[in-house]
């Protein structure tokens, strides 16, 4: 009898974008398509991740509206506070008292896989894979969604000060590949195809730390390092299965930009994605 395929669950960041990953992940959890190897959440994929693995449904989409009016999450008139524009410190009483995310669930969820949150070591400029504990669950999830410029920048754990993955490797698959999943499940939040150029934040990164060769040298090639992924994806190696979940077009959400109403329009173009991709390979079982 054959061996069955290693499977992993990956899930792009995007900031208010997630509000799509959301849904799609809600078309999962409705259908019972909650169990995987290995869960790699990047950015706002680990916010995703997080609520999923609790099997919270709808808590994500609850956390994303409730930071898009919250005053205290986003206000431009920090941008030049140690807080900056996003206090990403904040997630910690979204997760506690506003909507409370179930750590001990998740964990008992995941027990029998791998769950990584990809992080930027900002002394290496290389990509880390965390593997949350009780203990350090949020504090992983802050580091992860901790933008350059927009957020404080940087974010502590164990002595090491870490900035969001997306710098570093923003889209994961080569590495899920490398720890043995042949069957992974990919949820983007920009268009399969976009590939893309050296961003104005990048740009800016590379001089802000034109002294630091490790920064400078992630924010000179993060851009590279997305569009050789997206190569992967295209044309993967042989033993490897792609499932790819992404919108064809932009979402209503951006990065930064957002309302109530377009992160619920693309929460609902989220699970509607999510329930046909489930229908496309016969699982779609109804709550």
């Amino acid at each position: 009898m054959s061996q069955a395929k290693k499977t992993g669950l990956i899930i792009q960041g995007g900031g208010f974008r997630t509000g799509y990953s959301a849904g799609v992940l809600d078309a999962f959890i409705d259908n019972h398509y909650t169990s995987f190897d290995l869960y790699v959440g990047n950015s706002g994929g680990a916010i995703a991740l997080s609520y999923f693995l609790s099997l919270q449904r709808k808590k994500c989409f609850d956390a994303m509206c409730y930071l898009a009016t919250e005053r205290d999450f986003m206000s431009f008139f920090r941008v030049i506070s140690d807080r900056g524009i996003m206090d990403v410190d904040y997630f910690h009483e979204v997760a506690r008292n506003r909507v409370p995310f179930d750590i001990e669930k998740a964990i008992e969820h995941s027990a029998n896989a791998k769950v990584a949150f990809i992080l930027t070591n900002m002394h290496t400029g290389k990509a880390e894979y965390h593997h949350p504990t009780l203990y350090t669950w949020l504090d992983a999830v802050i580091a992860s969604c901790t933008l350059p410029f927009v957020t404080k920048g940087k974010h502590e754990i164990s002595g090491n000060q870490y900035m969001d993955g997306g710098w570093s490797d923003p889209l994961p698959v080569e590495w899920a590949y490398g720890e043995g999943v042949r069957e992974m499940t990919v949820i983007r939040t920009l268009p399969p195809n976009l590939k893309m150029t050296q961003s104005w934040p990048d740009y800016f990164g590379s001089i802000y730390y034109r002294s630091d060769d490790a920064l400078r040298n992630v924010f000179e090639n993060n851009h590279l390092i997305y569009n050789a992924s997206i190569d992967f994806i295209n044309e993967p190696p042989k033993d490897l299965t792609i499932h790819q979940i992404a919108p064809e077009f932009p979402l209503k959400a951006g990065t930064y930009s957002n309302s109530v109403d377009a992160i619920t329009v693309d929460y609902n173009f989220g699970y509607q994605c999510g329930m046909e991709f489930l229908a496309s390979i016969g699982h779609v079982r109804g709550k």
